[in-house]
């Protein structure tokens, strides 16, 4: 995938164009780089309003300016500067590859157009002429080593990452490629000593990759020490991407301007002059060859110096959905109008089969070429010179050796910033013997009234207090076989509730107050200065266990932790601040010692205990399976409890508030788009909370209600009586997965549309969602945001995508959901690669932290427990974790829910309050019938 042309001639060309190539055809719906040879001379200084690297010259982002501050330096960004008339390279946009499951392989390749947070690639090899050198500390340093090529059996890379989404997927591939890992290093991480130092005291590495990230290359608080990276090691091979290849040109004196629109996640035809960097690839349109582009701003091609020829071109009038074609048609989009939604399901499935269907949106537009490559006139001096040094077989320099030395420089193997946070520590970490001990008892759950009956009759006395319930209330077509409950009680039992420490101010703060009581009522109070994730990583390290214990269990909880994280600990994650404090604990878990699994593929269900060794085994496994006895003895019992929890009617008609109003949410949607259009992010997740008082409720009944009215796979019921807390989930949405052989799969959901009144409308409207462009654009954003964070934790190769874009139905809605899988690297532990996702990717909008801090400035009030995770974590380190969105949390005599949706370039302010409704209804209608 990766091609790096050395002016010291460190690879033969043949290699370099058989790696170039071969990566035209290992499109695995994943993203592949292309890009041109870029032969540079020593760069003029830097254009007007720049300053080289100040790690201490920050804006702070988290301010309630942050907007201004941002829309200022972009603005910055967007002015004109002085073209070089020295300027001497050549630049070539960045082509990332996407084959999904419903197109032919090899025909879609993913374009950054070159200047945007998803854009643009760039090689820069360094000039080889002597005049250009005289005098370079760099190249003194170069002069020292032999001129004799080497072919090395890898490619030693520095990843530079400027805060974004997409770097870990340049790690996963570099990894693949380069015949070892990259070392990855923040743009603000290393000074500009630590640069030279490896660079050319150590000779560590044989180029540089400077990654995508949000904003423009003229703040310095976006590009960091790039800036000057680029303006003074010009004899370094440079890899730019999107950001990096902005920044390259701004050096130069190129102007940056905003795109005619901004593009993300959506696909074009390119057309290109046959150069021999375009070899294999069809041009123009008809083609067949469309590519996904991503980016708001552009270099305006009237700013391009002489000596850079215009080479690769898209239009901004064309784009397509993934299913659609060339031809023009007639659809709406999925949240559209109630009138246009008026459509035949006829009309629709003859557009689709006759190959005329295509997004609306662009049946009106000017067509406006947009530069896409440009080479250099050095560009066939440059491929001379080096294939006439690459002809050299010898192998030279002491440099084959960079695992020591990567260990050296933080041992960033995995692709983590501070891997040693990420990686298993187990000093200083007591050790607990558990024994597992369990029953299995075959085709017993629909004999005995299902889940629901088992859960009221064994956990449903004195209202549910202190219970857990982890609900596959949707279990058709394969999405959940197995429901974990139980209650109180046990030697091993205890309750974990941890709150961060005061966040009313916006500074970095991750510690935080945690009360530990077990089953006996005793009480334990500490402080985390490292927070929770460090805490609960410890704990499930602390745990020794026998695999033979669970040999024969087909689920992966055997007993462990069991609760939520709330939506602020992305503090512990990344994330710069939070703005907003919590009314519920940031986190809370039982510690559950006995559990009882319902198996809803074979209809089994099995009773499990956990035990310290060399402790008396409990009796809870014989009082259970006597309780199950009798349910299965009792055939009334299912009714009986079904009355126990009947909705009563509602008194209380007073409706759910809203944290914003209408016309606010509209406002705020505006607001995203423009930090859209400013290249400040190209996906952000707006949510609100909807708020209503309420009386004396029965929670569990109420969730009960909602369980039946909305089943979904991931659904949950939590009640944490000290806190006066339940949460009655009805998730459809996997945020992450770890399973008993290191295996991890994410499944995003983005893209959403109501079910249908008549089984006609509802299969249109099923079809209108998955030809929806921008419901498409969406997901595709986000399947790339999770690639990116699996890749942190994930061997190299092993992420991959299985499934992207397929429809989903439930009671209520049809969901576009994709799923991400990837092997866990062995040295990453299981909370780690938790705190390498978390949030999850859906509900932030990417690049993550940028939007994060966007998001922060927008939104009045904290999600909460909303847009967290529920779920487990295992003694023996798997887990499983759901998204928590449609979800009712009952809090001190309130009931709360969050809503919203992912606001892209395509969004119109009215639809996207519209789906932010329809994502909150059902939730709320059970509240209101039930209250």
């Amino acid at each position: 995938m990766y091609l790096f042309i050395h002016s010291s001639s460190t690879h033969s060309e043949a290699k370099a164009q058989s790696a170039r190539v071969s990566s035209l055809h290992s499109l695995q719906t994943q993203h592949d780089l292309i890009f041109s040879f870029i032969r540079q001379p020593p760069p003029p200084p830097p254009p007007p309003g720049t300053t080289p690297h100040n790690p201490t010259n920050k804006t702070d982002r988290t301010s309630h300016h942050y907007k201004e501050a941002r829309r200022s330096k972009v603005n910055m960004a967007l002015c004109s500067s002085s073209t070089s008339p020295e300027l001497k390279c050549c630049c070539f946009d960045n082509l990332r590859g996407k084959n999904p499951s419903f197109n032919q392989p090899n025909q879609f390749l993913r374009i950054g157009d070159c200047y945007s947070n998803k854009g643009r690639v760039q090689v820069q090899a360094s000039s080889q002429l002597s005049g250009h050198l005289e005098g370079s500390f760099m190249e003194k340093k170069r002069l020292q080593e032999p001129l004799s090529h080497r072919k090395l059996e890898f490619v030693r890379t520095l990843l530079i990452d400027n805060y974004d989404s997409y770097t870990y997927n340049i790690y996963q591939e570099l990894s693949t490629i380069n015949g070892v890992p990259p070392v990855v290093v923040r743009n603000d991480e290393w000074t500009w000593r630590d640069i030279c130092r490896y660079l050319y005291e150590e000779n560590a590495f044989d180029n540089i990759v400077i990654s995508p990230g949000p904003g423009s290359p003229a703040c310095p608080e976006d590009i960091g020490i790039c800036l000057r990276v680029l303006l003074e090691c010009w004899d370094v091979p440079i890899l730019g991407v999107c950001l990096g290849h902005q920044a390259l040109g701004y050096v130069h004196g190129a102007d940056i301007v905003h795109a005619p629109e901004p593009v993300h996640g959506r696909l074009s035809e390119i057309e290109h002059n046959g150069d021999r960097l375009f070899h294999d690839i069809p041009s123009g349109q008809n083609s067949g060859f469309k590519v996904v582009r991503y980016h708001s701003l552009i270099i305006d091609a009237d700013s391009l110096p002489k000596e850079l020829i215009p080479i690769a071109w898209s239009n901004s009038a064309d784009g397509f959905s993934y299913l659609g074609t060339l031809q023009s048609g007639e659809i709406p989009d999925a949240y559209e109008s109630q009138s246009r939604q008026k459509i035949l399901l006829s009309d629709i499935s003859t557009q689709i089969k006759n190959g005329s269907y295509r997004h609306s949106i662009y049946s009106n537009r000017m067509r406006r070429e947009v530069l896409m490559g440009a080479e250099s006139l050095l560009l066939r001096e440059i491929t001379r010179t080096s294939r006439s040094v690459n002809n050299s077989d010898e192998l030279g320099r002491e440099a084959l050796r960079p695992r020591q030395l990567f260990c050296d420089l933080g041992d960033r193997r995995f692709g983590i910033q501070h891997s040693r946070r990420f990686e298993i520590q187990r000093s200083s970490i007591g050790v607990k013997c558990l024994k597992l001990t369990w029953r299995k008892f075959d085709h017993l759950a629909s004999t005995v009234g299902g889940a629901r009956n088992i859960f009221c009759e064994l956990f449903g006395n004195n209202k549910a207090e202190n219970t857990f319930w982890l609900d596959s209330s949707s279990t058709e077509k394969g999405r959940a076989r197995f429901s974990f409950m139980g209650g109180k009680g046990g030697s091993l039992w205890k309750q974990v509730t941890f709150r961060l420490s005061d966040q009313s101010d916006v500074k970095f703060t991750s510690g935080g107050h945690l009360l530990i009581e077990d089953a006996e009522g005793s009480i334990e109070r500490a402080y985390l200065e490292e927070g929770f994730f460090d805490f609960l990583d410890k704990e499930l390290l602390s745990f020794h266990h026998e695999k033979k214990d669970y040999e024969g269990l087909p689920f992966d909880f055997y007993g462990g932790y069991i609760g939520y994280i709330g939506y602020n600990l992305k503090v512990e994650c990344g994330a710069a601040s939070n703005h907003h404090k919590s009314r519920t604990p940031d986190a809370c878990f039982f510690f559950a010692d006995n559990v009882v699994v319902i198996d809803h593929l074979y209809d089994d269900v099995y009773i499990l205990s956990l035990n310290e060794e060399n402790t008396p085994m409990s009796t809870w496994l014989d009082a259970t399976e006597q309780k199950l006895i009798g349910l299965r003895a009792s055939s009334t019992r299912q009714l009986e409890e079904q009355n126990l929890h009947a909705p009563t009617v509602s008194r209380n008609k007073s409706a759910f508030i809203s944290e914003v109003s209408r016309g606010d949410y509209v406002n705020n949607v505006e607001n995203c788009l423009k930090y859209i259009k400013d290249g400040e992010s190209y996906e952000l997740c707006l949510t609100t909370q909807l708020r209503k008082r309420i009386g004396e409720i029965d929670s569990l009944g109420l969730y009960l209600h909602l369980r039946e009215k909305n089943p979904a796979p991931y659904a949950a019921w939590l009640s944490f009586s000290k806190e006066d807390l339940c949460i009655c989930c009805s998730s459809p949405e996997r945020f992450l997965r770890l399973d008993k052989n290191d295996l991890l799969e994410a499944k995003p959901i983005k893209g959403t549309i109501a079910r249908g009144s008549t089984p006609e409308e509802d299969e249109q409207l099923k079809l209108q969602l998955q030809y929806s462009e921008k419901d498409q654009a969406e997901n595709l954003m986000i399947v790339d945001l999770l690639r990116n964070d699996l890749g942190r934790v994930c061997e190299p190769g092993s992420v991959h995508v299985p499934n992207l874009m397929n429809v989903e139905s439930y009671a209520t809605v049809h969901t576009m959901v994709s799923t991400i899988c990837g092997k866990k690297h062995s040295n990453v532990s299981a909370v780690n690669c938790v705190r390498a996702a978390f949030p999850g990717g859906s509900m932030t909008g990417a690049p993550k932290l940028r939007s994060m801090e966007i998001l922060e400035s927008i939104e009045s009030c904290s999600r909460g427990i909303y847009s967290g995770s529920i779920g487990y974590f295992s003694y023996n380190r798997t887990f499983d974790l759901n998204i928590v969105i449609r979800t009712v949390v009952i809090h001190e005599g309130e009931a709360s829910i969050g809503a919203g949706g992912a606001i892209v370039a395509l969004s119109n302010p009215e639809d996207e309050y519209e789906e932010m409704i329809l994502k909150s209804s059902a939730p709320a209608k059970a509240v209101m019938y039930f209250d």
